[in-house]
């Protein structure tokens, strides 16, 4: 299948990457305006009607501290096994980047899985389907918004309500939006919620 004469793959992989410019953005990472909104005939001028995957690597660092860094990789290969995540990690450790992306075509075997789950705390290696970022899931109108809060904010939260933190209500760590802002056990979100008499109201959820 073909769009405007170019094939249907290379309009996914725009998709897939503004997704993620999206979501590392979210994640409070340093993603220019110009990337955010880059449109399907600026990412042919960049990266050609048939870009080779690596080419679309991100390397991105935090707002906050600029030494924190996250590699996103698009591995050619279908199926992703031990020597990709060996590759990956590998870079990533002689490069001083503690978190990275992989970007998956089709499936993953049982022992890069393990291998990726060996790597933590060192090493974060997250994994996405293709399928899953062609569509940004936050910008769904059943999806309320989320904030993910800081220490701080997390710190004062708990002692207001003189609460203990695993009393909050819980997310899962495999829930698809803390997937998506990369959350890890014991962060804590705000969801605001649309409210017919009050405007909105917030509740908060405990990462496990």
């Amino acid at each position: 299948m073909e769009i405007e004469g170019v094939d249907k793959k290379v309009w996914r992989l725009w998709r897939i990457r503004k997704t993620l410019m999206a979501m590392l953005h979210d994640r409070k990472y340093l993603v220019s305006q110009t990337e955010l909104e880059l449109s399907f005939n600026q990412f042919l001028s960049q990266f050609t009607t048939n870009p080779q995957r690596d080419a679309l690597r991100i390397l991105v660092s935090q707002r906050d501290d600029q030494r924190r860094r996250l590699y996103v990789f698009f591995p050619e290969d279908t199926k992703l096994g031990i020597p990709h995540i060996k590759a990956y990690s590998e870079e990533m450790e002689q490069n001083n980047v503690d978190r990275g992306i992989i970007v998956i075509r089709s499936s993953m075997t049982p022992f890069a899985k393990s291998k990726i789950d060996s790597l933590r705390p060192k090493i974060v290696l997250e994994s996405f389907l293709e399928a899953e970022l062609l569509v940004n899931i936050t910008e769904h109108c059943l999806v309320p918004r989320h904030i993910v809060l800081n220490i701080e904010e997390k710190t004062t939260l708990l002692k207001r309500y003189k609460l203990k933190e695993t009393q909050l209500p819980r997310m899962q760590r495999h829930d698809p939006v803390a997937r998506y802002f990369g959350l890890d056990r014991g962060d804590v979100v705000k969801i605001i919620r649309p409210s017919e008499t009050a405007g909105r109201y917030m509740t908060y959820r405990l990462v496990m």
